[in-house]
C-alpha cells in the first residue's frame, strides 16, 4: 500500500489526516517541519507528501521547492494542506512545485479523495 508523508507542525493536524488515510489503508510516516520532511522525503521515498505551509525553521513552500528542485525527490506529489485560504498563497504553492491545494479544515473525505487521485495519475 502506499506510503503518504504528513509535514506538519500540530500534532492534532497529524493525528486527523493520518487516522482518515489509515482508515483506507494508507501506510503514514510524519515530520514536525519542513526540513524534517525533505530528510524523510529523501530517506523513505514517499508516494505522496501532504504539505503544511506555516511551520517553524523551513516553511512549506520552501520545503516543496527543494523537493521539487531535487531529482530524487522532483516526482514525488507534494499536495499543499494549509490554513492559507489567499488566491495568491495557492498560485505561490502551485509554483513550488505542488500539484493540489487544500485549505484547512479539510474533510477526511477530501483528504482521501485527493490522494486516491494523486496516486492513480
Amino acid at each position: 500500500m502506499a506510503l503518504i508523508l504528513i509535514v506538519d507542525d500540530s500534532p492534532t493536524e497529524v493525528h486527523v489526516i493520518r487516522k482518515a488515510l489509515e482508515r483506507h489503508g494508507y501506510q503514514t510516516a510524519a515530520a514536525a517541519d519542513g526540513a524534517e520532511g525533505v530528510r524523510l522525503a529523501k530517506t523513505m521515498k514517499p508516494d505522496l507528501i501532504f504539505m503544511d505551509i506555516v511551520m517553524p525553521g523551513i516553511n512549506g513552500y520552501q520545503a516543496t521547492r527543494t523537493l521539487a528542485n531535487d531529482p530524487e525527490t522532483k516526482r514525488i506529489p507534494v499536495i499543499m494542506v494549509t490554513s492559507k485560504s489567499q488566491e495568491t498563497d495557492r498560485i505561490w504553492g502551485m509554483r513550488q512545485g505542488a500539484i493540489d491545494y487544500l485549505v484547512k479544515p479539510v474533510t477526511p473525505e477530501k483528504l482521501v479523495e485527493k490522494a486516491q487521485a494523486a496516486l492513480a495519475g
